[in-house]
């Protein structure tokens, strides 16, 4: 089978494994539900929403939900005494979150995260096996080191059109993180992690107990948004709270 073309990417409409993943009108990824193994579980749909999370007529969590860390901790930049929170739940393979990566990213932390406006939180929400695969990779070889948990999601994110394929090529991603002094054994063990794994997966269910259901999904101090947020629509959203 052939790797995923990026141009099929960019027609918005790509397939992981045997499921669609179709982009909604709102600019966000959707994804598939089914799962034939871990990487596929911790990437596909179909998980029940958490008992004790209720959501307000708005679709949105309280925001002692929301805040509420999961068993592996949060990856975060910026002050957590910072006025503004953004939460943002990505999906490696999402070409909207490469965009916002990409024309958005730079002067948010330029500007509002490394000044202390802002207080960062990045929770993956992998859709499609691949993603589940690079996911799993990235938060193992980052658990305990966030500056090279950022640095992958980088080059994830940057180097998209390298891994990206239809079907789940470790080859392909090892590529990607080799770049930051991972050695193969090193990489290969992760995906026998069962933390890591049972870790991610509670991010992903938990995501969805928040009404999170494609990406880029962000919650500005509470108030959620889904779609490719440009600098302006972050700097209308923090404003009441910056002034």
């Amino acid at each position: 089978m052939k790797a995923l073309s990026w141009g099929a990417i960019d027609r918005r409409l790509f397939t992981l494994g045997s499921s669609a993943l179709a982009v909604s009108v709102t600019a966000a990824c959707t994804g598939p539900n089914g799962s034939s193994n871990f990487a596929a579980s911790l990437a596909g749909g179909g998980e029940k929403k958490e008992k004790e999370v209720v959501l307000k007529a708005d679709g949105t969590p309280e925001l002692a939900d929301l805040m509420k860390p999961g068993p592996l901790g949060e990856k975060t930049m910026g002050s957590p005494s910072a006025p503004v929170t953004i939460i943002e739940y990505a999906s490696l393979t999402c070409p909207y979150c490469r965009a916002f990566h990409a024309q958005t990213w730079p002067t948010l932390k330029r500007d509002y995260i490394d000044k202390g406006k802002v207080h960062y939180i990045l929770r993956e929400f992998p859709i499609g096996h691949t993603s589940g695969a690079a996911t799993i990779a990235m938060r193992c070889l980052g658990q305990n080191d966030s500056a090279r948990f950022f640095d992958l999601y980088d080059k994830f994110m940057h180097q998209q059109k390298k891994w990206v394929s239809l079907e789940v090529r470790r080859d392909k991603i090892y590529k990607i993180v080799a770049n930051s002094n991972v050695s193969r054994a090193e990489f290969d063990a992760c995906y026998d992690n069962k933390d890591i794994l049972e870790g991610l997966k509670w991010v992903k269910q938990r995501g969805r107990a928040l009404g999170v259901s494609g990406t880029p999904t962000f919650f500005i101090n509470g108030q959620k948004a889904r779609s490719v947020l440009t600098i302006e629509d972050i700097k209308r959203m923090a404003a009441p709270h910056l002034s």
